[in-house]
């Protein structure tokens, strides 16, 4: 039988939770869809409806909910909202999967 090894959670709490927020906001498939049209650049609601085939209404749910994880950011031009990744995205989504610290260390 091989050697238990003891791991140690070197992640705070609030990390573990922030963590999460960010994998939960981009497990969505309509959330996918979105970070991956902003990826290209930024976008407004117009544009994005017509790569992600929901209504209007659940798609502003969907921006509101990356928002609120600090992954996409917005701002108003006249009438119309652009949306755009939020610049540490990138690194927050890599940041928050499992092992990413120790690979960081490697």
């Amino acid at each position: 039988m091989p050697d238990s090894i003891a791991l140690e959670l070197t992640l705070s709490p609030s990390a573990v939770e922030g963590a999460l927020g960010v994998l939960q906001a981009v497990a969505d498939p309509v959330r996918w869809t979105v970070l991956e049209q902003l990826s290209a650049g930024p976008s407004c609601v117009c544009n994005l409806q017509e790569h992600v085939q929901v209504p209007g209404n659940l798609l502003s749910y969907h921006l509101k909910v990356l928002r609120d994880a600090g992954l996409v950011t917005s701002s108003r031009r006249g009438r119309w909202i652009d949306y755009a990744l939020a610049d540490d995205a990138r690194s927050r989504m890599a940041a928050a999967l499992p092992g990413a610290r120790a690979a960081a260390r490697a």
